[in-house]
């Protein structure tokens, strides 16, 4: 059997998704007629019937069904692939994250690519889908928690990172050596997921009375004096890892977990902690 053409997946997706030859050629720039005549060549080529055809409706068949579920994978992967070339091209590695994770890891390992490569070669996507960022192609590589789906992803373990709530200097909690995670949902401002999207604002929320959340240790070493960071208790350490597609071939994720691995050094449980300020960003 010849292979199918993008072209022939786009416009059987178009048919499939509109159920109607009219407005799926309308939406594809084309006459109708072209359209028919190209469906009809697709289900030739491939042996089977992909729609039912009536004069008042057209139907997927269960065939079609299955087909329409592959070719959108298959021009997924095709506009991944665009992206992922033109963004090597550039030179630019992007790593999706979300807010808080691995911030001391990151921040290291960022300025030991860019002392590599130059300014501006690495970018940070901040996101709470960390892995569809990675499969749709918006990102590279992503830092993940080991709980996460990694379906079609190829992955490595770097890291382990501790719970640590972060409270306001005033809070009733903060002097304390540790506090449990029941104790941290009975503050009205503890959020299990926080709305915002980089540690700065997270650390100024945090600061003003707003935001009591729990996040990695490493974050730590970006509090101010108005916020404090106290071990949790009842949560297991997270499992960091770096993940990307499973055919990908870029070096430079190679290059980036050899340069996570010699900025990986074991560290203890922390303490409660308090230290210099970081501004808040822009």
């Amino acid at each position: 059997m010849d292979r199918v053409e993008v072209r022939q997946l786009e416009y059987f997706i178009a048919v499939a998704e509109e159920l109607h030859f009219g407005r799926a050629a309308e939406r594809l720039g084309i006459a109708p007629p072209p359209l028919s005549r190209a469906i009809a060549q697709l289900e030739r080529r491939l042996g089977v019937r992909l729609f039912e055809r009536t004069s008042r409706r057209v139907d997927l068949t269960s065939a079609g069904e299955v087909f329409l579920a592959g070719a959108r994978k298959a021009l997924q992967a095709i506009d991944r692939a665009v992206q992922q070339t033109l963004h090597a091209a550039r030179g630019t590695l992007r790593i999706a994250v979300a807010p808080g994770m691995g911030s001391g890891l990151l921040r290291d390992i960022h300025r030991r690519y860019q002392a590599r490569h130059g300014h501006d070669t690495m970018q940070l996507i901040f996101t709470r889908d960390q892995a569809t960022a990675v499969r749709n192609g918006q990102a590279d590589v992503a830092l993940l928690c080991g709980t996460e789906d990694l379906r079609d992803l190829e992955s490595s373990d770097i890291a382990q990172e501790h719970p640590v709530a972060l409270l306001p200097a005033h809070h009733p909690l903060a002097a304390r050596s540790e506090v449990s995670l029941s104790r941290l949902r009975s503050d009205p401002a503890y959020l299990s997921e926080c709305p915002v999207t980089g540690l700065d604002e997270i650390v100024d929320r945090v600061a003003l009375g707003r935001l009591v959340v729990v996040v990695g240790h490493s974050a730590t070493d970006r509090l101010g004096s108005a916020v404090v960071g106290v071990p949790v208790t009842g949560l297991p350490p997270t499992d960091l890892l770096l993940a990307w597609p499973a055919e990908s071939r870029d070096r430079r994720i190679a290059e980036l977990l050899e340069l996570t691995r010699t900025a990986t050094t074991p560290v203890p449980r922390p303490t409660m902690v308090s230290v210099a300020t970081t501004p808040a960003a822009g």
